[in-house]
């Protein structure tokens, strides 16, 4: 694992345990199609074992509303587990904290 995915990581886990993480691709989805002012994500991390159709979707949807996408070098296990679902899989996260987005961005700009 690259240096930058554990500090995404990192970031993700403190981003859940504020209550600026959306987790999940449906709710993802809903959330990038509604647009509610600070529930709206404004960074998706996707993990690099979700499916063709769920790397389809996230990359149509956050193309057409404007979100920024990083692509993390982690699977869905570890992208569970950093976020604090202790069972299960997650494929993709939202990030509605302007500020945590833009640290996680900032990763992945340097690379």
């Amino acid at each position: 694992m690259r240096e930058n995915d554990k500090r995404a990581l990192s970031l993700l886990g403190f981003a859940a345990r504020a209550g600026r993480l959306t987790v999940g691709v449906p709710l993802l989805c809903e959330a990038m199609r509604k647009g509610t002012r600070g529930k709206t994500p404004l960074l998706v991390a996707l993990a690099c074992d979700a499916s063709p159709n769920t790397k389809k979707r996230i990359l149509d949807r956050t193309a057409y509303y404007g979100v920024r996408l990083v692509r993390l070098e982690v699977d869905t296990a570890a992208l569970a587990l950093a976020v604090g679902k202790r069972e299960g899989a997650v494929a993709a996260v939202g990030v509605t904290d302007p500020h945590l987005a833009s640290a996680i961005g900032a990763l992945f700009d340097e690379t």
